[in-house]
């Protein structure tokens, strides 16, 4: 079994604390060879009736009308190779005797590349040397939209203190079905203004994640054309029903929860989420997202100078979320950041006053470049899973853990402590596996398959049963979480250390502890990649852009091919329709199909298989 997770339960009485070179010549240009593709532009004098008994006489298919006027129609044949140097002779010949056709033209590829974006407009994207190219490396966000990948189709929610929804550089994006007043129990998430302006926190999480692009307004951002909403849950009285009922608020909607709270930071606090808040966690993660499990992004703690340990907060070390650290524009370890080993990823932040910080939006529909803290570093994580998530939408919770670990590097990061773990990847309490790079995870989001259903292993260790002991304090079956054994096989001798870095008189007694492992039976390391979502290999779509045939050997799913079907999907083939007498079969349509609601993985020609 390969452990993602290793889990200790500890019993403790003491307290653990470029220039650019231009060639011309003159008097001759390059040119592309045209690519022939099994598509023919046709022009008929008589509409649809013509069109269809033309496709029937020389074996095309009919994909409709190109112009509402009727004359002009796409048709296709398959049994024409899909790209060839050369056109197609016969079917010219035919299409040139008919006199029924006025015009032809078999299709060619057109390379055409994407303008809108490799620069915003937004004034202050000058300002954003964390994904403007001004620092090396930066989050690599240029590159990913330059793909056209903009977080379109998924929806955000920062659960804080309220999101200014009718700010300039938010309400376009705004969407009030992921937001809420729990403070208030009404749905308007307006934050509270005071003069000390306490309540400005969200808005400014909420802006690194979906700020508007090219409005002529503060900047952009990471996931600009992602649906954002603001769940306001931190100003007033907090419960574990008020935790729980935001992580919980609109499971098939919301996508991404980004949450950069927690207990105090103080060095001394021991503190995690109540029964209800494990419990919306936990079905989060199996009911979320169609099954597929909501993504919870949390920042790791701003607890440094107190020597506070992120794995003393039971939110961040918890399984269920993604921990995201913080360096500095230099690599360096911020005087607020804390270590530990649940931290999983890390985004930029700053660290002494005069580093530059992030920019983002702020309360009074202005904008800031003042936001720091492990509460930065969070959101820009949750706008990069975003883009993820946008070029692949079936990713489950445990496939996007997989995918940051693997899109994480030590970069130029400095810390003391990197050590390389049993499967060659570098990894710090710091930072854990580095620096998060946009490219590479939207890059693997596309090839991943699917993670295997999570196993768990238990192994409960026992000594010096102590009957009379009714001590309240120390960490009292308290989860000790590590990331570091990534993909390791677990089989061998495990061994627990344990050493005192408080002051030498405050000793204890360790009673029990339990070796909890998670993983799965799959060896990934040894995982083939191969293409797993694609959309140029959609033949033909519906009027609201679902995919209506595929290339082979892929899968319809809504409106993308894939090589291989999600979880809570089987691979299916509907079977051939011929179309009557004399007109052509079509071929089978290769599709995933639903698994029944209470199934991981199905397989054959049944849900219930």
């Amino acid at each position: 079994m390969r452990p993602a997770w290793t889990v200790l339960w500890l019993r403790l009485a003491l307290t653990l604390n470029l220039v650019l070179v231009c060639f011309l010549a003159v008097g001759w240009a390059s040119a592309r060879v045209p690519i022939y593709v099994s598509s023919w532009a046709v022009r008929v004098s008589q509409g649809y009736r013509e069109a269809e008994r033309l496709a029937r006489k020389f074996g095309f298919v009919n994909l409709g009308q190109i112009f509402p006027d009727g004359h002009y129609f796409h048709l296709r044949h398959r049994g024409v190779v899909q790209q060839s140097l050369t056109p197609h002779w016969g079917h010219r010949l035919r299409l040139k005797k008919d006199p029924k056709v006025q015009w032809f033209e078999q299709q060619t590829l057109r390379w055409r590349v994407k303008r809108s974006l490799m620069v915003p407009t937004d004034p202050w994207f000058s300002k954003q040397w964390y994904m403007n190219n001004q620092v090396q490396p930066d989050l690599n966000i240029l590159q990913v939209w330059s793909q056209g990948l903009s977080g379109q189709g998924i929806v955000v929610s920062i659960l804080d203190d309220g999101i200014e929804k009718d700010h300039p550089d938010l309400w376009a994006n705004y969407d009030p079905l992921a937001s809420y007043d729990f403070n208030d129990y009404d749905p308007d998430p307006q934050p509270r203004y005071t003069p000390s302006e306490e309540n400005r926190h969200g808005t400014r999480c909420a802006g690194e994640v979906a700020a508007i692009a090219n409005n002529g307004f503060c900047g952009i951002g990471v996931a600009y054309n992602a649906r954002i909403g603001g769940v306001r849950m931190l100003d007033g009285t907090i419960t574990d029903v008020i935790e729980a009922q935001s992580l919980s608020l609109q499971p098939q909607h919301i996508h991404i929860y980004s949450a950069s709270w927690g207990p105090e930071d103080d060095g001394r606090t021991v503190d995690g989420p109540g029964i209800l808040t494990r419990e919306a966690f936990r079905r989060g993660v199996t009911k979320g997202r169609g099954g597929l499990g909501t993504l919870f992004i949390w920042a790791s703690g701003n607890g440094g100078l107190h020597y506070d340990n992120c794995n003393c907060d039971g939110y961040t070390n918890s399984i269920h979320t993604l921990s995201v650290g913080s360096t500095t524009r230099q690599g360096h370890v911020p005087w607020y950041s804390e270590a530990c080993a649940s931290t999983l990823t890390t985004t930029y932040s700053s660290g002494v006053v005069t580093d530059p910080q992030i920019v983002t939006t702020d309360l009074h529909h202005q904008c800031t470049d003042k936001h720091t803290g492990t509460s930065a570093s969070a959101p820009l994580a949750a706008g990069m899973i975003a883009l993820a998530l946008e070029a692949n939408p079936f990713l489950t919770w445990r496939d996007m853990q997989h995918l940051v670990v693997r899109a994480s590097g030590q970069a130029q990061l400095q810390a003391e402590d990197w050590r390389t773990n049993g499967v060659g990847r570098q990894v710090s309490h710091h930072y854990g596996y580095g620096l998060l790079d946009a490219r590479v995870l939207v890059d693997l989001a596309r090839t991943w398959l699917p993670t295997q259903p999570q196993r768990k292993c238990i192994i409960r260790v026992l000594h010096t049963p102590t009957p009379f002991d009714i001590s309240g304090q120390g960490y009292n079956n308290w989860i000790f979480m590590s990331t570091h054994f990534w993909d390791e096989d677990p089989r061998g001798l495990w061994t627990l250390g344990l050493e005192n870095k408080g002051y030498y008189f405050n000793t204890g007694t360790l009673y029990r502890y339990t070796l909890l492992l998670y993983g799965t039976t799959e060896d990934m390391t040894a995982r083939p990649m191969g293409p797993q979502v694609t959309s140029s290999a959609c033949v033909q779509r519906d009027t609201e852009g679902l995919c209506q045939e595929c290339h082979s050997p892929t899968y319809i799913l809504g409106h993308l091919c894939l090589s291989h079907c999600p979880p809570r999907y089987f691979n299916h083939t509907h079977q051939v329709i011929t179309t009557g007498p004399g007109r052509l079969a079509v071929p089978a349509l290769r599709v995933c199909s639903s698994c029944r609601s209470s199934c991981y993985t199905c397989r054959g020609s049944s849900p219930l298989d």
